[in-house]
């Protein structure tokens, strides 16, 4: 019999240990990360009383993948529409917390004389507070549902975001061994331009690929293709640079704009939960009881710079952000704990060889004692403000309980900047997706032509145009996009001041079109510069001009938006949001209500038009929510059915009387519910029977009796079905079911 691989040993082994360690803190209500961690502690070479991992370089392999499933998992549950709705003060915290707490990292690093690189990990690692850890505080705690919860779940899942960013930039940095200021901005910029443009794309192809087979994807070919992509995704990403994490965590995101993401996070949830273990029982097997010793001060220090550091300046950044004294507290000791995304670029470190391998047992420690204290230091913010209260003075608590009423509105914007801000967003987008088709145009199309035409002058000429043609869509809608937007309009008709401004934006953004053409004539021929000019203001004017172009630019943006849109119609088709036309409703004291029709309503069974609720209660039904299907404007054919949920329009006192005729109008309960027994009784058609001669429709059995005959004995071992046609003899046998009253009138007047 051949000798199991080494894998299996060890995945068995892993897996065992940590499935009866997490019980064990499962039962004492600790994080199941802890447990994870605590199991790969057992199972490591560190550990010589019990039994160990053999082959260390596949299971980091797994921990890999681990990560990345895990980033994938968090893209899926995550949406860049809601951080543009978070508004500024959730930006402002974060950045101020990962700024400070990032420097205060560094600081620590140095003053015990770690190496640089040390340094500028540990201060990464400081900054990432746990999401696991903290939403599970907050649920044991029974906190979830405070106002506070919500701005601190915001900051962490853009700390997450930029975790994300930071390990890009440590990637970078840590390559050239000599961080400065050009290469982090060209790193930046780099993640930018590669960010936009996954994003545009895969929100504009991804959608559209699922929404073509959605009829042939079932379970299993949607959790096949959805991973299928995310390794795909991980697979471009590190060849253009970046980490393989980085692209898992793009695709999740990109799949989050889809209609399927909730089935898709289900199907991926139990592959992410496995990878997931063997990563976290892996940075367990990292911890060495000798380094824990040896760097005993250092990570008390680390422990202790968590705890306060968080807790005053995690409290002054939320401050920062708008929120009061009391709550910017409650928040800022909330997040005095690192967690996953501190292994992870611990994890960068250590594969990128650049961070020393006492950091990782070292951030190890100081996670799981933080997360042991993060239940008490939720519960320590409310005295420590009243303490704080007490000793300063009155009118500066009042002052920052207030705060956040200092806060400038979002709705003081002049048109101007709305307008500028549009078209720069537009110019920046477009323009990215200009330079990304050029460049694909080169890389491939050129080489291939030059390979298919013997003369290069035909080959170059052919791509010129080509390219052209691509970007033509993007062009056109960098000069024209936002010419005859309501702010544009707006300011033309306020002033003629405005109109030269107007005119120049137009300009500019043709000259920047104009540039696009003008390098790919510059990097395909070598004509004089006034030529190049002149071809690249006619193409553009050809674009401004062209139908075609303009028809398949707006289409293309039509559907991007649509794809962009989708999962929020399903959840407005599914009722589980509200129309977007029901703020307009407001402004005219009508809304939208949801009812849903009881089981035991006397409604069910009628049509709308018989049901007249127009007429009766002033209300308008929209739609009609039926299982997984949405009924737009019914008609008055339309039946109600139970747990039908009915979309209304009307005033307060429109719907409040809906409702309370729909809780009234129902069956009750029946009072003789004792006599609805049904029985089964034998009848013998007599010489004197009412019914002899009469077929079973004429007799009256069922509508005047209200009992049913089921049978009719013939001396088979089965009753014969009694045929409708058949009309009743004497000496026939029949069985007939009915309540004991009905049967009884039926024997007696039989």
């Amino acid at each position: 019999m051949a000798d199991l691989p080494p894998l299996i040993q060890d995945l068995a082994l892993m897996l065992m240990v940590a499935g009866i360690v997490t019980i064990i803190f499962k039962r004492l209500k600790q994080p199941l990360v802890l447990g994870y961690i605590m199991a790969g502690f057992l199972v490591s070479p560190h550990m010589p009383y019990t039994a160990s991992v053999v082959d260390m370089s596949n299971i980091h392999l797994w921990a890999d993948i681990g990560v990345m499933f895990l980033l994938f998992s968090l893209g899926l549950d995550f949406s860049f529409k809601k951080i543009l709705k978070m508004g500024a003060s959730p930006i402002i915290s974060t950045m101020s917390i990962i700024f400070s707490m990032s420097i205060l990292g560094v600081c620590v690093g140095h003053a015990f004389g770690w190496s640089k690189m040390d340094c500028i990990f540990l201060g990464g690692m400081l900054a990432m507070s746990s999401t696991t850890i903290i939403y599970k505080a907050f649920d044991d705690l029974g906190l979830r549902q405070q106002q506070f919860t919500g701005l601190v779940m915001s900051v962490l899942i853009l700390e997450d975001i930029l975790a994300i960013v930071m390990m890009v930039m440590l990637s970078a940095i840590a390559s050239g061994q000599n961080p400065d200021g050009g290469q982090m901005l060209g790193s930046v910029v780099k993640i930018g331009f590669f960010l936009i443009l996954w994003l545009v794309v895969g929100i504009f192809a991804v959608p559209l690929f699922l929404r073509s087979v959605r009829k042939l994807i079932n379970a299993e070919v949607l959790l096949i293709v959805s991973l299928g992509l995310c390794c795909a995704m991980a697979v471009f990403s590190t060849k253009v640079g970046f980490s393989s994490a980085f692209g898992a965590f793009i695709m999740g995101s990109i799949l989050a704009e889809t209609v399927e993401a909730e089935r898709i996070e289900k199907l991926v949830e139990p592959v992410k939960n496995l990878f997931g273990a063997i990563f976290f029982v892996s940075v367990g097997m990292l911890v060495d009881p000798v380094i824990l010793i040896n760097y005993a001060l250092p990570i008390f220090t680390l422990v202790m710079t968590i705890l306060i550091g968080q807790s005053t300046l995690g409290s002054f950044s939320f401050m920062l952000g708008g929120e009061s004294l009391k709550s910017a507290m409650r928040c800022g000791f909330s997040m005095a704990q690192i967690g996953e995304f501190s292994f992870i670029i611990a994890s960068l470190g250590l594969s990128l060889g650049v961070i020393s391998d006492f950091l990782y047992p070292v951030v190890v420690a100081v996670s799981v004692i933080t997360t042991f204290l993060t239940p008490y230091m939720i519960r320590f913010a409310t005295p420590a403000y009243t303490a704080l209260e007490h000793r300063l003075p009155s009118r500066l608590i009042q002052m920052l309980n207030h705060l956040s009423t200092s806060q400038p509105s979002s709705k003081e914007q002049s048109k101007w900047k709305s307008l500028l801000t549009q078209m720069l967003i537009n110019v920046f987008v477009y323009g990215i997706l200009s330079v990304a088709s050029i460049t694909l145009m080169f890389m491939f199309f050129h080489p291939f032509m030059q390979k298919m035409l013997p003369t290069s002058w035909y080959a170059n000429a052919i791509t010129g145009l080509a390219t052209v043609v691509v970007i033509s869509p993007f062009l056109r809608a960098i000069v024209m996009k936002k010419n005859r937007s309501e702010e544009w309009k707006a300011l033309w008709n306020e002033s003629n001041r405005n109109r030269i401004p107007l005119i120049f934006t137009v300009l500019v953004r043709m000259v920047i079109a104009m540039s696009f053409v003008f390098y790919i004539c510059n990097h395909l021929f070598h004509f004089a510069p006034a030529i190049v000019v002149s071809l690249g203001f006619v193409a553009v004017i050809l674009m401004v001009f062209s139908r075609r172009i303009k028809r398949n630019s707006i289409l293309m943006e039509r559907l991007f938006i649509n794809n962009l849109r989708s999962r929020d119609i399903e959840a407005q088709v599914h009722g589980k949001k509200r129309p977007l036309y029901e703020g307009r409703l407001l402004d005219r004291d009508i809304h939208i209500a949801d009812f849903e029709v009881p089981s035991n309503s006397q409604w069910m069974g009628h049509t709308l038009r018989q049901l007249n609720l127009g007429k009766k209660y002033g209300v308008h039904v929209s739609s009609i929510l039926r299982g997984g299907f949405r009924l737009n404007i019914p008609d008055g054919d339309y039946v109600i059915f139970p747990y039908d949920r009915l979309q209304v329009i009307g005033s307060d006192e429109q719907l409040s009387k809906l409702g309370a005729a729909l809780e009234k109008e129902v069956f009750g309960e029946d009072p003789e519910l004792e006599k609805r027994e049904m029985k089964l009784q034998q009848l013998i058609i007599g010489s004197k029977s009412p019914f002899i001669g009469k077929t079973l429709i004429d007799s009256g059995i069922r509508s005047i009796y209200s009992c049913m005959v089921v049978g009719l004995e013939e001396g088979k071992e089965n009753l014969s079905p009694f045929r409708p046609d058949r009309k009743f003899q004497e000496g026939d046998i029949i069985w007939v079911v009915g309540e004991q009253e009905s049967v009884n009138a039926l024997l007696n007047n039989n």
